[in-house]
């Protein structure tokens, strides 16, 4: 992309399990690495103690580099962990009683799946950001994908930022990156002997 003030910005998400001393230094050289807008610490783990050790270890990586930190579902957790907000993910659910609890300073994104729907609601109950994906093939859940019309339709129509993720690849980012605020990766990197080297490799298109 030549207009490097257009292009998406990157979002990264942490894995589902880790441990916080061994991932933290890790997160730190990729953040060091490549110019990143947000973090979402997306735990599968239920345990608040966990929880509070993992957002802990990430929270001064994150701040000391400007870069936002939201937890997933756990918005009770946000400003009690010093968090900059949630992402919801189940679309609007709760998402306008959020926004009147946490205040308008607090960043609150909702994914919404393939829904247009579901993101039209949580865009008018104050979304900082609406989530589409699964963008490329997945086995997971219903295996939907998130065709291209619907981020054309959304960039061209709504003004709330809308983020692409989900099974993406090099040829779907160089695809979508017209019309995505930005991109979500984590799955397609953290596997990868060298997670920097994957994600620079896979924002290739965006000039990163």
């Amino acid at each position: 992309m030549s207009d490097l003030a257009e292009r998406p910005q990157l979002y990264l998400i942490t894995p589902p399990t880790f441990e916080p001393e061994v991932f933290a230094p890790v997160l730190s050289r990729v953040l060091d690495g490549v110019e990143v807008a947000c973090l979402r610490l997306a735990l599968a783990a239920t345990d608040e103690d966990a929880i509070a050790r993992a957002a802990d270890a990430l929270r001064g990586v994150a701040h000391d580099r400007d870069i936002a930190i939201v937890i997933e579902r756990h918005a009770m957790l946000a400003e009690r962990l010093g968090l900059d907000g949630v992402h919801l993910p189940k679309g609007a659910r709760g998402l306008r009683k959020l926004r009147d609890e946490m205040g308008a300073d607090a960043i609150i994104g909702a994914d919404c799946g393939a829904s247009r729907h579901d993101g039209l609601n949580a865009a008018e109950a104050g979304a900082d950001y609406v989530s589409f994906g699964p963008v490329g093939d997945s086995p997971l859940d219903t295996g939907d994908r998130v065709e291209h019309d619907l981020f054309a339709w959304w960039s061209e129509v709504i003004e709330v930022p809308v983020v692409a993720e989900g099974a993406l690849t090099t040829e779907l980012i160089e695809a979508y990156a017209p019309v995505s605020d930005f991109f979500a990766l984590g799955p397609e990197i953290w596997g990868s002997e060298d997670p920097l080297v994957a994600l620079k490799a896979l924002v290739a298109p965006l000039g990163y």
